[in-house]
């Protein structure tokens, strides 16, 4: 369904089905270079945004009801949960907005759009260009409203003056909770420029990533588990694995005060390594306690061992952990996994999983839906080859899910 400008549109037709008002509402925009902020405004019946915490966005994932969710945030795109049956009667609509905080401007947009998936199919749209406005920072795109105890979608598409500081007061709401300070983007270059110099274009790029996903300002400790199993073998002798380290140390230098990136090494053991840092990293898997082929792996998987040895390294940690975990497949321990990432959701630790070259995943790619968490503290993406992508394209997958985490850990008390 193709939805106009000032189209109302009833939720029963968006969703396909009168049993549900479940909706992943879909905001996108493209042609923008700097950072898109997405907004979901949940206002009462005077349109205004009463309580605080229902301006869902990067800072604030989740509505207390649970009814809007950001579930998935991108370069020019954010995906929400809405299911609108479970918003209290103080809430009459949600809107959805969309602002700048550079130099561009709402003209400068190449396309966008307002889609709506039910049952993982898109249903319906509401599309518009930078033609249809001239020197706007924000938008407000569209709004589900409640009329006569149904709901219904307005495509409104209206520009409005100023960026997202100006919205939140628009609505009523509280500018210095909501925004938090910029942080100079220059540091992390100058740490890594001091020490490592073939190390800056990558810093610049993971500094572009780290703006972008409000990352700037966190502090967190960094750490990389490297399937050391038969399988990997041509990795580690072509070079690939030590290409990942020099990738990933960027993120280290930046998150963590001391620089250091803990990396942990198996197949059917667990190897502890010495912390990769500006100072060592160059030809890492080659030097590290001798070298990748003086470890003692290259055999079969066990993925448990090395999680739980992570689990007890971290266990007196206070600050945020990002472990990234490579592995080229050949999971076979589900049940043990599963439980061991079920009991881990309580702890201050995200696991990002990487796929590279491999198959036979298993459980790592049901990760979203594993039930059972305090929180989704999981994540994992495949790639063919973890160096065919650009290193701009490998940090926004690598920290896409991160930020919501910390929100949702935030709020259940995990991490401060």
């Amino acid at each position: 369904m193709e939805i106009r400008r000032g189209q109302r549109v009833s939720i029963t037709e968006l969703c396909q089905c009168a049993n549900t008002q479940v909706l992943h509402v879909v905001l996108s925009i493209s042609g923008i270079q700097d950072t898109v902020d997405f907004a979901c405004f949940g206002l009462n019946n005077q349109q205004k945004l009463s309580d605080d915490r229902y301006m869902t966005f990067y800072n604030q994932p989740n509505s207390p009801c649970g009814a809007v969710k950001l579930i998935a945030s991108a370069l020019g795109s954010s995906t929400f949960l809405c299911d609108v049956a479970v918003l209290p009667q103080t809430i009459d609509r949600l809107v959805f907005t969309a602002a700048l905080n550079s130099t561009e401007t709402m003209h400068d947009i190449h396309n966008g759009y307002v889609c709506f998936l039910s049952a993982n199919q898109e249903v319906a749209r509401f599309s518009f260009s930078g033609s249809d406005f001239h020197d706007e920072k924000a938008l407000m795109l569209g709004e589900l409203y409640r009329k006569d105890n149904t709901w219904r979608f307005n495509a409104i598409g209206q520009g409005f003056t100023g960026g997202l500081a100006a919205l939140v007061m628009h609505f009523g709401g509280d500018v210095i909770d909501a925004l938090p300070p910029p942080v100079s983007r220059i540091s992390l270059e100058k740490k890594v420029a001091a020490l490592a110099p073939k190390l800056v274009d990558l810093a610049k790029k993971a500094t572009i990533s780290l703006e972008k996903h409000r990352l700037s300002a966190t502090l967190a400790q960094v750490g990389l588990v490297l399937d050391a199993s038969g399988s990997m073998y041509a990795q580690y002798d072509k070079g690939k694995v030590q290409q990942v380290i020099e990738r990933l140390l960027p993120l280290a230098v930046h998150f963590d005060n001391d620089g250091a990136l803990d990396v942990w090494a198996f197949s059917n053991k667990v190897l502890a390594l010495p912390p990769a840092t500006l100072r060592n990293y160059a030809d890492y898997i080659a030097s590290a306690e001798y070298g990748w082929r003086q470890w003692g792996m290259m055999g079969i998987n066990n993925e448990p061992a090395v999680i739980e040895q992570v689990v007890k390294h971290y266990q007196n940690t206070t600050l945020p952990i990002l472990i990234i975990f490579i592995s080229d497949g050949g999971v076979s321990q589900n049940t043990v996994i599963k439980k061991l990432l079920v009991e881990a959701a309580k702890l201050p630790i995200f696991w990002q999983f990487v796929g590279i070259g491999g198959r036979n995943y298993g459980i790592l790619e049901k990760l979203d839906t594993l039930p059972g968490r305090v929180v989704d503290n999981c994540g994992f993406f495949a790639l063919d080859d973890i160096n065919s992508i650009s290193e701009q394209d490998l940090y926004e997958r690598l920290l896409s899910e991160f930020p919501l985490w910390l929100e949702a850990a935030k709020l259940k008390g995990i991490i401060q």
